[in-house]
This record gives structure tokens, C-alpha cells and sequence, in this order.
């Protein structure tokens, strides 16, 4: 059993308490993670604050608790990301999923089944382009097209943005925060599950990279990083972490906190 863990007063309203094991079905008895007799369930309480954040560009918030939050890019993917929301309920677990609008275009039935659960969504273009490399009128059509094909699928505007390749320059950063509201998400951790290591070795990556506040790369485009999930998720609540989405993450972040 993990031990309780002691909140600020701010967020004394979470109480976490300690992790609970379940069997493989949900509460309404539907099997979600076959092939295991139980499942851990520790993703924190959904009604928690969220935020854009004070700054342009994050790739970690500073905190002192357990809190890490689970990003899947490039998706969603007909058969990979199904699976993937499968795991994720089953543990109760909130993940940030960033989108290019050519598969939210085509499969807005997944689109609309991350936000029926919780799971939260952020723009990732249209066509996955290097934006270092555009025009400001350029990157202005991809991030507008992909917030329309969000909010067309699902009714929820995107409130962050990832660079495809994090390829961004602090230019525009500054001005796609002005313009558009969103912080540009990085990441702290990055398994480079896209050169196709293995599962044990994407798993192995996330666990020995997570900390505190630290944002976890991931693709759910990829199989072998769906076969992942199960012991990178499960050995990470079994040290005690919790996942939160993204804003909520960022509604965390220390004053004064520096890091981007």
C-alpha cells in the first residue's frame, strides 16, 4: 500500500489517501483491461483546478507533490488509441492527448470519447510541420485549422499547444500566446518510444525518468508504446505518483517558479 500523502492546504481537498486495488472490471462491471485479474487505480480526483500557466513554454511545473502528467502525441491512431483509453479507464488515469487535425478529422468518435473520459486535448497542427521553419502566417493556418477540427469534433476548444519535434522558436512561443492563449507544452522526459525500442524499454525510460511535476512523452501512434502503458503506468502509481492532465498540472506551478 502506498503511504498517505500530505497536501498543501490549497490542495488539502484532494485527499489521495492511499491506492486502491480493483479487479479488471469497471464499476459498471465492463471488462476494460483483460488479461489481469487487477488493476491500480490512482489517477487523481477529476474536479482539481486548472491553468494556462504565466508562462510561454513549459517542459515541467515545479511542485513538491506527487503529481506527473501522461501526453500521448500524433494521434489518435483507429486501433492504438482505443486500446490506449482502455488501460487509462481502468486505472483512472487522465492523460493530454495532442492531436493533428488529420486524424481528429477521421476519427472524431475517439476524439469524442477522450473528453467523455476525462482525458483532455491540445493542438498539435494539421500536418505535423517543423514550425521553426514557417511563416508566422504558416504556423497561424495550422494551429487555427487544428483548433477548428478539435472544436468541431468535440466541442471543447484545445487550451495548449505542442510543437511537432518541439521544434519552436521563443519568437513564437511569445506571440502564439498572445494570439491564441495557448503555452506551448514540452516535455521533461522522453523515451524515445518512436525509434521503436520495445515496450520494456519505453516503460523502463518513463519510470527512471519521472519526478515531480514532470511531463511524460509519449505517441499513441505506435503499438509498442500501447504495450507499454500497462507497467510504466502501474509501477509509477506504485511510487506514488498520480496523473493529472496537463492545465492541471500547470494550475500547480509553484510563484516564481523558472523553469520552461
Amino acid at each position: 500500500m502506498l503511504k498517505t500523502i500530505a497536501l498543501t492546504p490549497l490542495l488539502a481537498l484532494l485527499s489521495l489517501g492511499s491506492a486502491a486495488l480493483t479487479t479488471s472490471c469497471t464499476p459498471l462491471g465492463k471488462k476494460t483491461h483483460p488479461g489481469s485479474e487487477t488493476a491500480i487505480v490512482g489517477g487523481a480526483p477529476t474536479a482539481l483546478p486548472t491553468s494556462t500557466g504565466t508562462k510561454d513554454s513549459y517542459n515541467r511545473v515545479s511542485t513538491s507533490l506527487p503529481f506527473i502528467a501522461l501526453t500521448f502525441d500524433d494521434g489518435p491512431h483507429p486501433t492504438h488509441t482505443p486500446r490506449l483509453l482502455d488501460l487509462l479507464k481502468a486505472r483512472n488515469v487522465k492523460a493530454t492527448f495532442y492531436v493533428v487535425a488529420t486524424n481528429a478529422k477521421r476519427y472524431p468518435e475517439i476524439m469524442r470519447r477522450m473528453v467523455a473520459e476525462g482525458h483532455e486535448i491540445g493542438n498539435h497542427t494539421v500536418n505535423h510541420p517543423n514550425l521553426a521553419k514557417m511563416s508566422a502566417d504558416g504556423v497561424r493556418n495550422e494551429l487555427r485549422a487544428c483548433h477548428d477540427a478539435i472544436v468541431s469534433a468535440t466541442g471543447v476548444a484545445p487550451r495548449t499547444m505542442r510543437p511537432p519535434y518541439g521544434a519552436i522558436t521563443a519568437a513564437q512561443k511569445s506571440w502564439i500566446r498572445q494570439e491564441f492563449g495557448y503555452p506551448t507544452i514540452l516535455w521533461s522526459v522522453d523515451p524515445e518510444d518512436w525509434k521503436k525500442p520495445g515496450p520494456g524499454v519505453v516503460a523502463s525510460r518513463l519510470v527512471s525518468g519521472a519526478s515531480p511535476g514532470c511531463i511524460l512523452l509519449a505517441h499513441d501512434i505506435h503499438a509498442g508504446t500501447i504495450d507499454a502503458m500497462p507497467s510504466t503506468v502501474d509501477q509509477l502509481l506504485g511510487r506514488g505518483f498520480r496523473f493529472v492532465t496537463v492545465t492541471q498540472l500547470l494550475a500547480m506551478e509553484t510563484p516564481g517558479d523558472a523553469r520552461r
